[in-house]
């Protein structure tokens, strides 16, 4: 089964309902799901590759993170932080109905899942990061910061090509068809006609109002929610990451679940696995 079904599944916040979307590749009745969830301004189109290559073995799940895609956007953007996230994929998990998850997280998919992996009595059994971690470096965080919230109009699909290859140029290496997939799947038309992003320029908001006092109390609470993962990690760091330093991925390696570490030359954050060397990496991890 390597086309997948869209769906949807209703989610609260305190400012009220939302419907978060998801596709869903492999046989329903498989109750083995590997979820895997997108960056912050990316979306669940990302992991069609990875997703026809393991949907033989697991059902796969990958959902728009709200505020993204083709999911609502919440009414309060206060609320696009981790535990709105990891409320979500709770809820995402119930309608599911899996008895075994894996869960393969890219930057803020990652730390969903570390959010998700560090409960009490959690459902994951097997984690993979993609360059992310719990002490982010804050040049990077603010380079982040600075361009999610950045009104981007463009008057032909090439051009946007262009604009987006920039931004997300540290990706690594990709093919002109790749790119202008991973162009067109965080794009959409507007009544002009003019490509503009496929999110809510709000997510900076969270952003906006942080301080170097709460980032710092936000790694400690990630180090401790690391540190209470007991299945089974994974963390590949693009070897030119500005996000995760070196030194960062190695203390991952020594505490907490003891990640094991993979780094991937050439490539900063993060990497795609949109290549068949990428998802053996993975494949070979969950189903070893």
């Amino acid at each position: 089964m390597s086309q997948a079904r869209l769906n949807t599944v209703q989610c609260l916040s305190p400012a009220g309902l939302h419907k978060m979307a998801y596709k869903e590749w492999g046989d329903p009745a498989n109750r083995k799901v590997l979820v895997c969830v997108h960056g912050v301004t990316r979306v669940s189109d990302d992991f069609d590759n990875l997703a026809r290559a393991l949907c033989d073995e697991y059902r796969v799940v990958c959902p728009d993170i709200v505020g993204r895609g083709r999911s609502d956007w919440l009414r309060n953007p206060q609320h696009y932080q981790v535990p709105q996230y990891v409320s979500d994929m709770v809820t995402l998990l119930a309608r599911v109905d899996a008895d075994i998850v894996h869960w393969f997280g890219t930057s803020m998919g990652g730390l969903i899942g570390m959010g998700l992996a560090s409960l009490p009595d959690n459902p994951v059994r097997k984690l993979v990061l993609n360059d992310i971690g719990p002490a982010l470096n804050p040049v990077a965080l603010q380079r982040i910061g600075e361009y999610i919230g950045q009104e981007l109009r463009f008057q032909t699909f090439d051009e946007a090509v262009r604009g987006i290859k920039e931004l997300i140029r540290p990706f690594g290496p990709h093919t002109d068809d790749e790119w202008r997939k991973l162009a067109a799947d965080v794009l959409r038309q507007n009544g002009d006609g003019q490509w503009i992003r496929h999110y809510d320029l709000r997510l900076a908001v969270p952003f906006k109002a942080v301080t170097p006092e709460s980032a710092q109390q936000a790694e400690k609470m990630m180090w401790m929610a690391y540190d209470a993962i007991a299945c089974p990690t994974l963390l590949v760091r693009g070897a030119e990451s500005d996000l995760v330093t070196p030194e960062a991925a190695q203390a991952m390696t020594t505490r907490g679940p003891k990640a094991k570490l993979v780094e991937l030359p050439g490539v900063g954050h993060a990497p795609t696995f949109m290549h068949a060397d990428q998802i053996n990496i993975v494949k070979e991890f969950l189903l070893g």
